[in-house]
C-alpha cells in the first residue's frame, strides 16, 4: 500500500485512501467533497484534529493559535506562504485553542503560537514562537522525507 496514503477530511472527518499519484490533483474526500490536499490551510476542529493527527499517512503540521493572539496572527500569512511551499507533500492547519481548549491542553500546548509536526500517527517535533515562511518549511522538511 506504499503508492496511497490516508488523510482524514478536515471537514466531515471521513477517512479517505489517495493514490500519491493524484496527491498534486486536489483530491477530494468521497463523503463530503471537500479538498483533502491543497496548498490552502486546513481550519480544524477537535474531532478532526484527533482524527488527522492519529490517522493521516502525510505529515501534518498544526498551528495552535487563538485570535486575540498579535504573534499569532502576524505570523498566519507565513503560515499560508508555508502551505503552498510544502503542498501537496504535507498539510498544514490550524487549531485555535480559544474554542477547543481541551485539545491544546492534551496536546501540552503552554503559548501560543506553536507548531506541531505529526506523522503517521504521532508527533514528531515542535516549534514555538511566530516564524517566517522559510523557518516553518526548513522545520517541516527537517524532520520528514519527502514521499512522493
Amino acid at each position: 500500500m506504499t503508492d496511497s496514503v490516508k488523510l482524514a477530511c478536515a471537514t466531515c472527518g471521513q477517512m479517505n485512501r489517495v493514490p500519491m499519484a493524484r496527491l498534486a490533483e486536489h483530491p477530494k474526500c468521497g463523503s463530503c467533497g471537500e479538498v483533502l490536499v491543497s496548498d490552502k490551510v486546513m481550519e480544524l476542529d477537535a474531532a478532526a484534529h484527533d482524527k488527522a493527527t492519529r490517522g493521516d499517512d502525510l505529515p501534518l503540521l498544526v498551528d495552535y493559535w487563538a485570535p486575540w493572539c498579535g504573534p499569532c496572527r502576524m505570523m498566519a500569512p507565513e503560515f499560508a506562504k508555508a502551505a503552498k511551499t510544502l503542498a501537496p507533500h504535507a498539510r498544514l492547519a490550524k487549531l485555535n485553542t480559544e474554542d477547543h481548549p481541551a485539545v491544546s491542553q492534551r496536546a501540552g500546548i503552554r503559548g501560543i503560537p506553536a507548531l506541531i509536526l505529526y506523522a503517521r500517527g504521532r508527533e514528531v517535533a515542535r516549534l514555538s514562537g511566530a516564524r517566517p515562511a522559510a523557518d516553518i518549511v526548513a522545520f517541516v522538511q527537517s524532520h520528514v522525507s519527502p514521499r512522493a
